[in-house]
């Protein structure tokens, strides 16, 4: 299937619910506290949205592989970076 917009991606719909969830977490009160753990999760779950929005306007799979292979603390298998 082809995608036109990232909007459309599962992947990226995901994320954006995760956001959403988190943000219910973080409305809680024991998340009222000092410290910025509160500003970290939100930040956090929001990038993974707004990557998925990159990779899919820079229009390649390599790079996003390449970062996955990274996660994963393994090197890439074809040796490209």
């Amino acid at each position: 299937m082809k995608y036109e917009r990232f909007e459309e991606l599962p992947v990226w719909k995901d994320a954006a619910r995760l956001y959403m969830g988190v943000e219910r977490l973080c409305g809680d009160e024991a998340m009222r506290g000092p410290g910025d753990l509160k500003d970290q999760l939100l930040r956090a779950a929001l990038s993974i949205s707004n990557n998925f929005a990159e990779w899919f306007e820079r229009g390649t799979t390599q790079e996003p592989l390449t970062f996955l292979y990274y996660a994963r603390g393994r090197p890439e298998k074809h040796g490209r970076c």
